[in-house]
């Protein structure tokens, strides 16, 4: 069994009978590079040693259609400072085998294709990446991908969107790997003060349809919304924007401190605590 998988699966189990809820993940998303990649790495271990599950790292792209104000501003200054994807999978090789989250690649497709599918998913495997997320890659192009993929052991997660049909709800479902990624917003990433309600209705569709993790992103920003989507039933919330902003803006000798105490709120809420 891949990584995340097994993460999930040790999530779940043993303590938690049927009808009593199951644990919810926490899975942070940082830029790589921003504000530079020694912070990076720093961060991951911060965020390893604060309470995150597993860890979605983003590679800095161009043009990121997915994310919002905030992520691509991120991504803007690491392209500035010359952050590669070679640097980026460098920095994973180091701190991989220092935490235990399983580390998720966020990169969108233009640099998997840049550099040969088959090469990507060879190199990513190579460095401790365990998953992968690519928001710009539909279903009905993945195969290749997918395969590639499964010859590694990297587990692709793929999205499903608010607008979602039940007919595609079912086949992302079929496909996905680790667990689906339930996008809580019509549009980019980014700090929201409420969730949609749609997203509980999503959660109780997609249960079912599949018995596989879901997670839910875009848009999360603190620990009451953490809350609420674990009492909807969760079994993962990915933030992002709200990491990104504390990494950036903070002084930088106290931007590690304000992203584990973070970090550790959010746990603290996704615990019931």
């Amino acid at each position: 069994m891949a990584k995340v998988s097994r993460k999930f699966k040790s999530l779940r189990q043993p303590n938690f009978p049927e009808g009593q809820g199951q644990p919810c993940a926490l899975i942070p998303f940082i830029t790589a590079g921003d504000p530079d990649l020694e912070t990076t790495a720093a961060a991951l271990l911060t965020l390893d040693r604060s309470g995150a599950d597993l860890i979605e790292l983003g590679v800095p792209y161009s043009d990121p259609l997915a994310d919002g104000p905030v992520i691509q501003a991120a991504a803007t200054r690491a392209l500035a400072q010359g952050v590669t994807l070679d640097r980026v999978l460098d920095l994973v090789k180091t701190v991989s085998p220092q935490i235990q989250a399983p580390l998720i690649l966020f990169t969108y497709y233009n640099p998997i294709l840049n550099r040969g599918i088959e090469t990507f998913m060879a190199d990513i495997a190579a460095a401790g990446v365990a998953g992968l997320v690519v928001p710009d890659l539909p279903l009905e192009e993945m195969g290749e991908l997918l395969t590639a993929a499964n010859r590694v052991g990297v587990e692709v997660t793929l999205l499903v969107a608010p607008t979602s049909s039940r007919q595609r709800i079912e086949a992302i479902a079929a496909q996905a790997q680790g667990f689906i990624y339930l996008v809580s917003v019509t549009g980019v990433t980014g700090m929201r003060q409420e969730l949609q309600s749609r997203v509980k209705d999503l959660l109780t569709e997609l249960r079912q349809t599949t018995d596989k993790p879901i997670g839910v992103g875009f848009g999360v920003s603190g620990p009451d919304q953490v809350a609420q989507l674990r009492d909807w039933g969760a079994d993962a919330v990915i933030v992002g924007s709200a990491f990104v902003k504390r990494l950036s803006e903070a002084p930088a000798d106290q931007a590690l401190a304000k992203v584990g105490e973070f970090c550790r709120q959010l746990k603290l809420a996704i615990e019931g605590n």
